[in-house]
């Protein structure tokens, strides 16, 4: 079965009160629809930070959630001397302390995960596709550096939009881009 590719830059993901730290009352707007419903690209930046390194522009996802956090590639790591682990969003366990500088103050947390390679679908989704009680699969791509990528978790809820998600490296390595597809194994 194919799979609708979503290539994901850094960005980041704020509490409420963390939002209201860097960015005081600035309204946010909606600079762009996500695939997944009620899921936006803000029109706000901010700057990631650390004692050796530095990532300008990094856009605030929304809507603001339960906790912060950074998502970044390997790549992005290596640029700010980090080591964050690879985990499911909202899982911080033993995440990278970054600072984040927004437009009226900064915070600074051990929020900077790598992102797990992951799909999202709904319960119904799964059905169709025969991966009922599966939490992870592998997916196929195709084309001159094509390659079968393991590990891709599962992530299933009722508003979820079929969707693979993977970080700017792991699509850079198999010229991906957003809109490509590839074949859940």
């Amino acid at each position: 079965m194919k799979v609708l590719l979503g290539v994901s830059n850094h960005h980041f993901h704020l509490t409420e009160e963390d939002y209201k730290i860097l960015f005081g009352d600035t309204p946010i707007e909606i600079k762009k629809e996500l695939v997944q419903k009620g899921q936006y690209a803000s029109n706000l930046t901010a700057t990631i930070k650390t004692e050796k390194g530095i990532i300008e522009n990094v856009r605030l996802l929304t809507p603001l959630r339960k906790y912060t956090q950074v998502e970044i590639s390997k790549t992005d790591a290596y640029r700010l001397g980090i080591d964050p682990p690879v985990r499911d969003s909202g899982d911080l366990r033993d995440a990278a302390m970054v600072e984040i500088v927004g437009t009226h103050g900064y915070i600074k947390k051990e929020c900077a995960i790598l992102a797990t390679r992951h799909i999202h679908m709904t319960k119904e989704d799964q059905k169709k596709l025969n991966l009922e009680g599966k939490t992870e699969v592998q997916v196929q791509f195709d084309g001159e550096k094509g390659a079968t990528l393991d590990h891709v978790q599962l992530k299933v809820d009722p508003s979820y939009t079929l969707e693979l998600h993977l970080d700017t490296d792991d699509a850079n390595a198999l010229l991906l881009k957003t809109g490509d597809y590839g074949t859940i194994k």
